[in-house]
């Protein structure tokens, strides 16, 4: 396994992503619906890898919910950046990460347009629990106790 380290800005939200696959071998995907444009957002995922995303103050977590509302964009409120995407269904979470803030040049591929808009909630929540990497969310000390984050 490969395994890739990265944090927001401010290292509020952390990022490890474990994946089975060479970082050249990666797709990269740009969405290409508003919120990942204005965010310039290259995402990475796979199935067979594994995330976590620690967050440090909860307090300072934004969990963004748009659209057909079927995934939590997580956006930390003091330095503005967009972390990654959680899909939480039957107990169990699947994440996608914003390869920008994974450290280093290992994902400096390209990312291939994506376009969903055509997806039902059903449709889009089948292929995220398919594609996306599973993952574990966590919160820190400083957010009143260590745990997994819930609702």
């Amino acid at each position: 396994m490969t395994v890739l380290t990265g944090s927001c800005h401010c290292g509020n939200i952390k990022l490890r992503f474990e994946t089975s696959l060479h970082p050249s071998d990666l797709k990269l995907r740009a969405c290409d619906c508003s919120f990942c444009r204005k965010h310039g957002v290259r995402s990475v995922m796979d199935p067979n890898g594994a995330a976590r995303i620690e967050v440090a103050d909860k307090r300072e977590l934004s969990r963004y919910v748009f659209g057909l509302r079927t995934a939590e964009f997580l956006v930390c409120k003091r330095c503005g950046v967009y972390a990654g995407a959680v899909l939480r269904d039957g107990g169990s979470t699947w994440a996608v990460v914003n390869a920008n803030l994974l450290d280093g040049d290992a994902l400096a591929n390209d990312a291939v347009r994506s376009s969903y808009g055509a997806e039902t909630a059903g449709g889009r929540i089948d292929r995220r629990k398919r594609e996306w990497t599973p993952a574990r969310i966590e919160v820190g000390q400083r957010a009143g106790g260590a745990g997994v984050l819930n609702g």
